[in-house]
């Protein structure tokens, strides 16, 4: 089945119009033509090979709002015209005790990422998986997601990664009333976070380097600020958080932040894959904190992720984009200029 799409082909050249091949649809397969993507961090990362491994050419994209097409004759969880949703992942083993457990994302086998992932099914001259930049995808019926019919379909596709990403932790550290949350950086991931908090009955903080973010960040339904360069009022704030969501994308000291934790209170890292530069001991010995991290969720959180945005009127903000302009969206956010995510119409393509 042929594909129109925008792909790159190394790790330096700009992401161009490119055509290839799904997969002629199995059983269990659903065919979905992709109405919005959302341009996630990681796909720049993943297309200039920043983190290493990446299959050229690659088609990048996990956060795929669009409409069904084609159903195999297997499939009764979704019909021709439904609106769905796919995220990061297409397949995993489906019988390790994670994936029993409607966990995937962490498959004791290794999942299948929606893009740069090694295609198991196979059916195409390409051994990686091919993403959402494109005019349709073909993924089975297990890994496609039902988007409730108030939500806008744009402003919903990175909900399929950033924001599943903010509300997995903040659903199993079990943030709610009564709590103090802080929310560490403003962006895609951050914004989300603010969101999910305060509809959660949060009281929540956003923790930033910069004051001009206070305003957006209240906004979003942050209830203060909290300048992480102001060193008074982060000694002022010391042991009075009950959870730390942090976003930071890079290596850092995560000292200071810690000790804004309460005894026995968890801050959680979703943005670093990378070594942290700095890690004291004493900030988890003396009043028995916690570091975690998190990654995505499975198939059953992501869509009640979704029915929680729709009972609460949760989506992102977005800057929808042509996909002629997706090399240019890609320098800005690397300079952090978008607020807070980028769509592409894939009508334009």
């Amino acid at each position: 089945m042929k594909v129109n799409g925008y792909a790159t082909q190394t790790a330096t050249d700009k992401l161009t119009p490119f055509s290839f091949e799904r997969r002629t649809p199995r059983p269990d397969d659903v065919v979905i033509d992709i109405l919005y993507c959302g341009v996630c961090h990681s796909d720049i990362h993943t297309a200039r090979n920043e983190w290493g491994g990446t299959m050229y050419p690659c088609v990048p994209g996990h956060e795929i709002v669009g409409r069904v097409s084609q159903v195999g004759d297997n499939v009764s969880q979704h019909k021709a015209g439904d609106m769905v949703g796919v995220g990061c992942l297409v397949d995993s083993c489906r019988t390790c005790s994670a994936c029993n457990e409607g966990l995937e994302q962490y498959c004791e086998k290794g999942w299948t990422g929606t893009y740069n992932g090694v295609d198991k099914i196979g059916g195409t001259e390409f051994k990686q998986t091919l993403g959402g930049y494109s005019n349709f995808i073909t993924v089975d019926q297990r890994y496609v997601l039902r988007l409730p019919e108030n939500l806008n379909p744009a402003a919903a596709a990175p909900l399929l990664c950033a924001g599943i990403t903010a509300y997995s932790p903040l659903k199993h550290w079990k943030v709610g009333q009564g709590q103090k949350v802080g929310i560490i950086g403003l962006g895609g991931l951050g914004h989300m976070g603010i969101k999910f908090a305060h509809a959660m009955g949060a009281k929540v903080v956003m923790i930033t380097t910069s004051p001009d973010k206070g305003k957006d960040a209240q906004r979003l339904g942050a209830d203060e600020i909290l300048i992480s360069k102001d060193k008074s009022a982060m000694k002022a704030a010391m042991s009075s958080f009950d959870f730390l969501f942090n976003t930071i994308p890079v290596g850092h000291d995560t000292e200071p932040y810690m000790k804004l934790l309460k005894r026995d209170s968890t801050m959680v890292l979703v943005g670093s894959v990378e070594p942290l530069t700095k890690v004291n001991g004493v900030d988890f010995i003396f009043q028995r904190r916690n570091m975690a991290g998190s990654l995505i969720g499975g198939l059953p959180e992501t869509q009640e992720m979704l029915d929680f945005c729709s009972e609460h009127a949760i989506e992102c903000d977005i800057e929808l984009i042509d996909i002629k302009d997706i090399n240019t969206a890609y320098d800005r956010t690397v300079s952090g200029d978008v607020k807070y995510r980028f769509v592409i119409d894939m009508a334009t393509l």
